[in-house]
């Protein structure tokens, strides 16, 4: 008789979680398993879990580790615990609906990593109301010809855009080439105005630094050396990685919230699975106060409207 492949039991809180394959390998530049990855979350737990806590949530799963192929998932995957709790939201272009996770508790992050989850990707809105929107996302996304210096000078110009508007931004690498920020929005607007006032940002950011950045609709017509301030990211079901995932990438990245005075020494690829578990243990979870700098986002809908009296048009949302 074939033996049960091997497993391990993590205990989570009042949950306990069954691991298989804990060797598995995710990660074969470095050797880092599926067990590593669950003791990095563990590690980071009130930090992700701040992150994600009532948001529907897509998981990037890679069943056989980073060596074959990612998968996208929205609805939750068979087998969840009755603990692990969902939101249900509905798809106009499919004509249907997902019950997605909705992360409460840092077991339901281990359970998903249980099953072969590495990134995790919230929605700007929470499970009370999914169509109202209450986190702004700026992600300045650099092209194929642009260097991280630009991002961090960008960066700059846009706490200060943020400063004189009296909103708060939360900073973090984007775990890529790039940098988000996060800004807590009142939920009073659904994603349509969110994403007219973050395009306004976007177009404010281009005419302070109009040699870096770029608000061109279609990739193929952006200038490569300059950096897409992509107010996209605020459309209805547009994920980015959250603040503490790890990315599904060679080094084990990790999308890692700094401080804005950290943003011109900040190299992106210090921050991995390997090297964030010790830098939270010191400085916690540099997002834990998002919550109570929540932001109007009226000042940037008149902004909006100043741009299209001036002809400036919001192109359509992307699919």
């Amino acid at each position: 008789m074939a033996s049960k492949p091997p497993s391990v039991e993590i205990e989570v809180d009042n949950r306990v979680v069954r691991i298989s394959n804990p060797d598995r390998v995710y990660f074969p530049e470095s050797g880092a398993t599926k067990l590593d990855l669950v003791e990095y979350y563990l590690a980071v737990g009130p930090g992700i879990v701040n992150a994600l806590r009532e948001r529907p949530c897509m998981l990037h799963r890679f069943p056989k580790g980073l060596a074959d192929k990612k998968v996208h998932q929205k609805r939750l995957p068979a087998g969840a615990p009755d603990w692990v709790e969902t939101v249900q939201l509905y798809f106009p272009r499919w004509g249907r609906t997902a019950d997605e996770l909705c992360v409460t508790e840092l077991g339901s992050v281990v359970w998903a990593v249980q099953m072969s989850t590495v990134e995790f990707h919230p929605w700007n809105s929470r499970r009370d109301d999914t169509e109202q929107p209450d986190e702004w996302r700026i992600d300045l996304d650099p092209g194929d010809e642009c260097d991280y210096a630009t991002v961090q000078r960008v960066a700059h110009v846009v706490h200060e855009v943020l400063d004189e508007l009296g909103a708060v931004g939360f900073p973090k690498t984007s775990g890529g080439k790039g940098l988000h920020v996060y800004v807590r929005i009142h939920p009073d607007h659904g994603f349509k105005d969110v994403r007219r006032g973050a395009l306004a940002f976007a177009r404010e950011i281009e005419r302070r630094t109009h040699d870096d950045v770029t608000t061109t609709w279609w990739r193929k017509d952006r200038d490569p050396r300059k950096l897409f301030v992509d107010y996209n990211q605020n459309a209805r079901d547009h994920t980015i990685a959250a603040a503490y995932s790890v990315r599904g990438v060679p080094d084990a990245r990790v999308s890692t919230p700094i401080a804005w005075d950290e943003v011109d020494d900040a190299d992106p690829r210090d921050f991995t699975m390997f090297t964030v578990p010790a830098r939270f243990a010191e400085l916690g979870d540099l997002h834990e106060a998002i919550d109570e700098h929540a932001f109007d986002i009226r000042p940037l809908l008149e902004w909006a409207e100043r741009d299209k009296a001036e002809g400036q048009e919001t192109p359509e949302e992307p699919d």
